[in-house]
């Protein structure tokens, strides 16, 4: 028999603010607060933004990053991603870019130069997932996962569904390869929508309501807000009191040392320095 996990907090009342100027953004939790959301350092929501069509895109130019994973979903809209390990990419509404930084990389991110012409709504999500120190060092990777490529479940008697991005959900796998075991699940509900989800035990575990509004556990969450939940348990209830989107995020603790500065997030100061001169230095690549 489940056993739930309960509330262990509500984070709500997030400020806005503007990532480049590309996306305007609320930083539901970051790494800069501690390690409490281990495996994951950061997340950002972006939008729903209306952009007025532009001569140039707008987004953050050249950048670098090492020791951990940038995952970014399109709800709305349209970016161009490149780096120096000679990756592109161009990901739209329902597709997933999953970049592991891992020893370096210098990237940049912009709305597609067609969503910039032509202007429209721009909403996303961007996590940052640490790496073990074991594979902080390993070479850059770059998952370019399809809205097409990523299967969907159809739960609370087809009143929900899940998209299943990583990890597994009733027997559907994601297509997203992770170092460490992780799941993230895109929800949507419809109106008076009942779901038990089932969650890992000792998983850090993270609802995420985008919309609308739902009760977890017979507590009532808003959108934008983030519940994390207890470690201890196996499932959450779901009571949608108006259609909404759910983000849920569940990954098995590292267990390691979070030492970080800016876009390097490592084990140690010796290793944030070292990450700092390699980039000076160049030795994480340039954009051409």
């Amino acid at each position: 028999m489940p056993t739930k996990k309960a509330i262990r907090q509500i984070i709500a009342d997030i400020p806005q603010h503007w990532v480049g100027d590309g996306f305007p953004v609320r930083s539901l939790f970051s790494y800069s607060g501690g390690n409490r959301f281990d495996p994951f350092l950061l997340l950002d929501y972006a939008g729903p933004h209306r952009f007025e069509p532009a001569e140039a895109p707008r987004g953050v130019g050249e950048h670098p990053h090492r020791g951990f994973e940038t995952v970014t979903i399109v709800y709305q809209g349209e970016l161009e991603h490149r780096d120096s390990s000679g990756s592109r990419g161009s990901i739209g509404s329902g597709d997933v870019q999953w970049m592991t930084a891992a020893s370096g990389v210098v990237h940049e991110e912009f709305h597609s130069e067609r969503f910039a012409r032509d202007g429209g709504t721009l909403e996303m999500v961007q996590l940052w997932v640490n790496l073990p120190a074991r594979d902080k060092m390993s070479a850059p990777r770059y998952q370019s996962l399809l809205s097409a490529e990523i299967p969907s479940v159809a739960v609370a008697d087809g009143a929900a569904t899940v998209r299943v991005i990583a990890g597994d959900f009733q027997g559907a796998a994601g297509p997203a390869q992770t170092f460490t075991p992780i799941n993230v699940w895109d929800m949507q509900l419809a109106e008076a929508a009942d779901a038990e989800v089932e969650l890992p035990e000792g998983h850090t575990a993270l609802v995420i309501v985008q919309s609308g509004a739902v009760r977890l556990n017979d507590q009532a969450v808003q959108a934008v807000e983030l519940v994390e939940l207890e470690r201890a348990g196996t499932s959450v209830r779901m009571t949608a009191e108006a259609p909404a989107r759910v983000l849920v995020l569940t990954g098995e603790p590292i267990g390691e040392p979070v030492v970080g500065q800016g876009p390097f997030v490592m084990n140690t100061r010796e290793e944030i320095s070292r990450a700092i001169d390699d980039f000076r230095q160049g030795r994480m690549g340039r954009l051409d």
